[in-house]
């Protein structure tokens, strides 16, 4: 068997491996389903409230499998009926110049997956999170994310798509050095200015206006040590029921954002030890630690693809007979989605031990009783899972189950 050949068998047995794989791990979790809960977790769910949950797992794990078998059809027909090579000979037709082949190229295929895609992403907004309760989104607010999204793809990733492809023309195989240069500080902007320049193209972000909660959350900050210029509400509820915070930015940048869905349906209480939680990440640096990790794995992987990205035999195994870097970089993608998925266990277990360690600091810095109860809370108006299976959390989760994230309160406050 040829090298392009044994390439080609290789991406596609990487492919149906992940599909079965991920398909025996969904299966587990969805038979994992229970009407006995343990103690911890009893008195969450009413009797009515949790059967409505356990409807709403088991309807999006069955349209899990209708999207996966899509997405699986769709990636064999296109390495089997040269559907990558189809598109860069159609890119050729039209540019030899290697920038805008590359941007045509993806541009292609970006535009084709998300119409492909639509019917999908219409059925789960429009049909299973309004059956269940949680949709807000009109026509009007989807098709308009459709284009803000489609215009910081084209800006954002377009250009850091020709700055690729520039640096590769002008320094060949050193090309990842500057490559790494520029996601790195592409990076670590969007941590510093994501709240402030992408954000509030989709969502309204409100300063936490004065009152007892922003009296309570000073007092907590100041106690701490915590310098927070930038409190925000954000109308989550434009979108969905679905209630969450987050916290971003590195600096004076630091940024702490609570959706107005969870703070309509929270004690001050417990939505200050969510903002403690938050401030956990901060204390214990989670956020800078996370982007150095991640511009370590950029700079691994940009290595590896400069040796590869124009490997003829790599090339070929897509069905194209030049290499191009916009081939290259499709089989390369495919090739190395095995390490991604290690590496993305890596990258679960540290986010876990993240969520622990910021539980901690909420459950020492402010009241561990109040956190769990927020924690409850969201998992009820969520409809979350209480009960998935363990191999499901360990491959999938970034944070720990509801019940070992109580468990771990209770033993800090015991």
């Amino acid at each position: 068997m040829k090298t392009p050949e044994l390439l080609f068998y290789i991406i596609v047995g990487i492919l149906i491996f992940d599909f079965m794989f991920d398909g025996i791990l969904s299966y587990l979790n969805n038979k994992n389903r229970t009407t006995i809960l343990p103690e911890e977790l009893q008195g969450i769910y009413d009797d009515e409230t949790y059967k409505k949950q356990q409807d709403y797992d088991s309807t999006k794990y069955r349209f899990g499998i209708i999207t996966s078998i899509f997405n699986l059809c769709l990636m064999m027909g296109m390495l089997f009926f040269h559907g990558f090579a189809y598109v860069d000979k159609l890119v050729a037709n039209y540019s030899t110049n290697p920038i805008f082949s590359a941007l045509f190229f993806f541009g292609i295929l970006a535009v084709a997956m998300d119409i492909l895609s639509m019917p999908f992403s219409l059925y789960s907004t429009f049909v299973i999170e309004e059956r269940f309760g949680f949709n807000k989104t009109t026509a009007k607010t989807y098709i308009m994310d459709k284009i803000k999204g489609l215009f910081i793809g084209v800006i954002l990733g377009g250009g850091l798509l020709t700055l690729f492809v520039w640096f590769y023309e002008i320094a060949g195989s050193y090309f990842w050095l500057y490559a790494w240069g520029a996601i790195s500080l592409f990076m670590i902007l969007m941590s510093m200015f994501y709240s402030s320049v992408i954000l509030p193209l989709f969502n309204k972000l409100m300063p936490l206006e004065e009152g007892e909660l922003r009296t309570d959350i000073e007092a907590y900050c100041n106690k701490v040590g915590f310098k927070l210029k930038n409190l925000f509400i954000m109308d989550g509820s434009k979108r969905s029921n679905k209630a969450n915070a987050f916290f971003t930015g590195l600096g004076s940048r630091k940024t702490i954002v609570l959706f107005d869905t969870l703070v309509n349906n929270h004690t001050k209480d417990e939505l200050v030890a969510v903002l403690a939680h938050e401030v956990g990440h901060y204390k214990k640096k989670h956020t800078l630690y996370s982007i150095f990790i991640s511009v370590a794995q950029m700079g691994v992987f940009l290595y590896l693809l400069s040796w590869l990205i124009g490997n003829a035999d790599l090339s070929s195994a897509l069905g194209v007979d030049h290499p191009s870097f916009q081939i290259g970089l499709v089989a390369f993608g495919l090739l190395i989605s095995p390490v991604s998925f290690i590496l993305s266990i890596f990258f679960n277990l540290l986010s876990r031990k993240n969520e622990y360690e910021a539980d901690a600091y909420a459950a020492e810095t402010f009241k561990g009783a109040a956190l769990a109860d927020a924690l409850k809370k969201l998992s009820k108006n969520n409809l979350s899972n209480l009960t998935p299976h363990p191999l499901y959390v360990f491959f999938h989760y970034s944070h720990p189950t509801l019940l070992q994230r109580l468990l771990a309160l209770n033993k800090k406050n015991g």
